[in-house]
This record gives C-alpha cells, sequence and structure tokens, in this order.
C-alpha cells in the first residue's frame, strides 16, 4: 500500500477557496504521479490551525464546501483520503475540530473530533467541543487509529486505539517549529510502543504568526523513520506493508505483557 502525506503551506495571503482547489489538484494527482492508494493533508488546513480569530467565521457544517472539494478529488484520484481536518459547525453544539475520511468512490467513511484541544485557556480549548470518540477506519489491510496534533501528546488514546484493533494511526496536525523535536519524538514513540505505523502530517508556512514545524514524518512499527519532510511545502510517499506490523508484534510481543488497562 502506497501512502502520500501532502504538507500544505498555509499561506495567509491565499484565499480558503483557493486552498481549497488547489489542494483538490494535489489529491488528484497522488493516483497518477505516485501511485498512491491512501492520501493524507494536515488539521485545519483551511483555515490555519492557528488562525482563531477565522474559526467562527470560517466554519462549516460536516457537508460543506471542503467535504464537496474533497469529496470530489478523492473519487476523481479512487484513492483513500484522511482530508485533514475542518472547523466543524455543529447546528445543535460548539464548533469542533473534526476530521474526515473519504472512500475511493468519495463517500465520507467516518469522521473524528478531535478529543485533546490545544490552547490551556484561549483558542481552541476555550472555541472548541472536545471529541469523545475512539476512531478507526479499516481499508487495504490495515486498520487505522485516528489522532489529531495534540492528541500525539496522550498515549492512552494511542492505547485505546490498538485495543480497537489500529495497526496504523493518522495523525494531521498543526505543530508549531518551536517544539518541533517533539513533534518527531512523540511521533516516534507512540510507533514503538504500539508497534504500529504513524503516519504524521503537518503544516508549513506560519498560521496567524505561529510559524509551522513541517517534518512530516512516517515511522514504521519498530520505531524507523521511513521518510521525513523538511520545513516547506511537500509530498512524502512511503509504501507500507500490512504484514510487518503482525511481524512486529509477534517477533516482540510487548504487548501481550501488559498488565494495567
Amino acid at each position: 500500500m502506497r501512502a502520500s502525506l501532502i504538507q500544505i503551506a498555509v499561506d495567509p495571503d491565499e484565499s480558503v477557496n483557493s486552498r481549497r482547489q488547489r489542494v483538490a489538484s494535489l489529491v488528484r494527482e497522488q493516483r497518477e504521479q505516485c501511485g498512491a492508494d491512501l492520501v493524507v493533508l494536515p488539521e485545519l488546513w483551511p483555515t490555519g490551525a492557528f488562525a482563531y480569530e477565522s474559526f467562527v467565521e470560517e466554519a462549516e457544517p460536516l457537508e460543506g464546501p471542503t467535504y464537496d472539494v474533497m469529496s470530489k478529488a478523492a473519487a476523481d484520484a479512487g484513492v483513500w483520503l484522511h482530508a485533514g481536518s475542518i472547523v466543524e459547525r455543529d447546528p445543535d453544539g460548539p464548533l469542533y475540530n473534526t476530521s474526515l475520511v473519504f472512500s475511493p468512490g468519495g463517500e465520507l467513511v467516518r469522521t473524528y473530533r478531535k478529543i485533546h484541544r490545544f490552547g490551556f485557556d484561549k483558542g481552541e480549548a476555550v472555541m472548541m467541543g472536545a471529541g469523545e470518540e475512539v476512531v478507526t477506519v479499516s481499508a487495504m489491510g490495515l486498520t487505522f487509529g485516528l489522532g489529531t496534533c495534540y492528541d500525539l501528546r496522550f498515549p492512552e488514546l494511542f492505547r485505546g486505539l490498538v485495543d480497537a484493533g489500529a495497526q496504523a494511526f493518522v495523525v494531521p496536525a498543526g505543530w508549531p517549529a518551536r517544539r518541533r523535536e517533539h513533534w518527531t519524538l512523540l511521533a516516534r514513540a507512540r510507533a514503538v510502543e504500539n508497534q504500529a505505523y504513524v503516519l504524521a502530517c503537518g503544516t508549513a508556512g506560519t498560521h496567524a504568526g505561529v510559524e509551522q514545524a513541517g517534518h512530516s514524518i512516517v515511522v514504521d512499527p519498530w520505531g524507523e523513520v521511513l521518510a521525513e519532510a523538511g520545513a516547506a511545502e511537500e509530498v512524502l510517499v512511503v509504501d507500507l506493508d500490512p504484514a510487518k506490523v503482525a511481524s512486529t508484534r509477534e517477533q516482540f510481543p510487548a504487548l501481550k505483557d501488559r498488565r494495567l488497562r
């Protein structure tokens, strides 16, 4: 299985609609140019993860403009698409940081509302509701567990995803450059401790004055870095072997020795 992670640069001078169309074109290219089966986008790429002042204005319903554009892009390319996340406006509740996963036919098969909200006493932490559901998606011989950005700091979520059958984790993010070392360290830690692939896709550019880390990364179940981006907009292409998860867990069966649940 081949995956493409598109590390999008968020330019404040580019309109949200223009960015949607540009990213849709990048998604469509992945099947033809790279042979991708799965495409992954970053967190809150339409608005920028730190552009808090735009969240209310740019919030959209689940089946809103980003849904429309990404659904068509997935269907046109014939790929599984983790379309990163949007600011979701729930008609019966608060805003949510919500990830969208589309099938190769363009069907929305799963959503994930970010459980751990970043910002402490400001931004996302006070503007958005917290998700409550542990979410997995099975596709192409792997079960993917879903997390978003700040979730990466909470290992109990990833243990819960393993208990739900996850063999790989997809983590879109808008991670700041000043904590880039944490980003790569935590991605590798989640892979090693859970003996699972980690596909962590970040953004480039600057969101509301906050420089982004970039450095999207793919880690295998042994903790080996298979691919890592730089700081600018970039596409990572990597092959994943579903059998490697099982073989790793058989060769070094640490998960069987868990005693605390």
